[in-house]
């Protein structure tokens, strides 16, 4: 709802109140945490970290608390967005090429997936390399970046056959 912020610090889970004010940790061990995304409903936030060797996305509440490993996967895995319903998270991971793919089988590009906030097994969404992905209000569509290759994110107005587009997945 925008009273909140929460932001990485030294790789743990901040978060203040948006108006200022002191700020709460939620989070604090030896491993790194980042890119943590709200749920719809403002009270749990998915993060992604590396205590258990790679990264892997987990859920928490709002407010703190233990934290709950949603992957158990070896990749690295980056939560992008909450279902429009908060009962499931998308997120990328270099995982598994389609062989078919149009663009090439390549191990560095991000492939999307999904999991239950409830845990379970993942499934695979796209295997389109996709960033970014964030759902519309109903969960019919996802808009995302597709990244075809290295592109250098600080580099402005750049153009190529790598620059990332903007992408409505229906």
């Amino acid at each position: 709802d925008g009273n909140e912020i929460e932001f990485i610090y030294q790789g743990d889970i901040f978060v203040v109140n948006s108006e200022g004010g002191k700020e709460v940790q939620l989070t604090s061990n030896s491993a790194y945490d980042y890119n943590g995304i709200w749920s719809p409903d403002g009270k749990t936030i998915s993060f992604s970290s590396n205590r258990h060797g790679n990264f892997d996305v987990f859920l928490m509440n709002a407010e703190g608390g233990a934290p709950k490993r949603l992957t158990y996967h070896s990749s690295n895995d980056v939560p992008q967005d909450f279902s429009p319903k908060g009962d499931k998270i998308i997120f990328g991971a270099r995982r598994l090429d389609d062989v078919k793919s149009v663009q090439f089988p390549y191990a560095g590009l991000e492939e999307l997936y999904e999991v239950p906030v409830s845990g379970g097994r993942e499934k695979q969404l796209l295997t389109v390399a996709s960033e970014n992905a964030q759902f519309n209000a109903d969960g019919t569509k996802i808009l995302f970046h597709n990244r075809k290759g290295y592109e250098d994110p600080w580099r402005k107005h750049h153009t190529s056959s790598v620059t990332r587009d903007i992408v409505l997945y229906d």
